[in-house]
């Protein structure tokens, strides 16, 4: 029989895959009830509300970004390389995890305000955050500044516009803009980004 925190990592997990394999729209209570191998009252055990459900998962996404955010950035000490690495994944990441990039951003679960019916609850909204510090702090010491507002602000730009260029990209939008589809035209746009907010490197 099922311990309370394995069965969670189960409906949590079903819901991963869903989101993968069909995209957001198709997660529901049911179905990962189905899935997971339980009742369909089950995940109602876990998550008093599917809002709460899909932040689980959606939670899991940004462990899997950090995740990758590591690994690209292990023994990188010039701050420009790093935020270009930890650019590139972001935008990789956007690509190949299309429902998943989307859920992860969905306003409405991003509410942390809305999820206090469990006190162990996720809290979506901070979970954005170690990524917003962390492009903060590389910002700064880029410019050789102290942390900021004004390197929050330029971090925040930097932000929305490789938000953007992932959006544009998965749509193809870019692609078509530009006349080609080769993925050489990621890293030339992310270094465009990071000229823009920046300044071009030194040559």
């Amino acid at each position: 029989m099922d311990g309370e925190v394995p069965l969670r990592e189960r409906l949590v997990d079903a819901g991963v895959e869903l989101v993968l394999s069909e995209g957001t729209a198709s997660v529901g209570l049911r179905e990962i009830a189905r899935r997971a191998g339980v009742s369909h009252g089950a995940p109602r055990r876990y998550f008093p509300t599917h809002q709460a459900l899909l932040s689980a998962i959606a939670r899991k996404g940004f462990e899997e970004l950090g995740a990758r955010s590591a690994a690209a950035t292990a023994g990188t000490a010039v701050p420009r390389d790093e935020l270009a690495a930890l650019a590139r994944v972001y935008v990789t990441y956007a690509l190949e995890r299309r429902g998943m990039f989307e859920l992860m951003f969905r306003h409405d679960l991003l509410d942390s305000g809305k999820q206090r019916a469990t006190p162990d609850g996720p809290r979506l909204r901070e979970a954005t955050l170690p990524m917003f510090q962390r492009l903060t702090e590389l910002v700064a010491r880029c410019r050789g500044q102290a942390l900021e507002s004004s390197a929050a602000v330029t971090a925040a730009a930097l932000w929305a516009n490789l938000h953007g260029i992932a959006q544009l990209l998965s749509w193809g939008s870019l692609q078509l803009a530009l006349g080609n589809g080769g993925s050489d035209s990621h890293d030339r746009l992310i270094e465009a980004a990071l000229d823009a907010h920046l300044g071009p490197m030194a040559s």
